[in-house]
């Protein structure tokens, strides 16, 4: 299942495109069809896309690493 918008969005999205040239449109056109038949498959559904996190690394590893990257924004240079 796909995020889906209200017709007043499509509206707004059709008074855009539709300035569009016809080469433009047609280009369009074929992505669009091309992404209805990869949704079909499945392979972009957004409910695929949350999830526990998975990692080989323990939580105490996970934690070093985060207080390592962090940046001492008082240790910057000015210009």
């Amino acid at each position: 299942m796909g995020l889906a918008i209200t017709n007043k969005t499509l509206d707004k999205y059709f008074g855009f495109l539709r300035r569009l040239d016809n080469n433009s449109k047609k280009r369009l056109i074929i992505k669009l069809a091309e992404s209805i038949e990869t949704n079909d498959k499945g392979s972009s559904d957004l409910r695929n896309m949350f999830g526990a996190w998975e990692d080989s690394k323990d939580s105490d590893e996970i934690i070093r690493q985060i207080r390592e990257s962090r940046v001492d924004s008082s240790n910057t240079e000015h210009f």
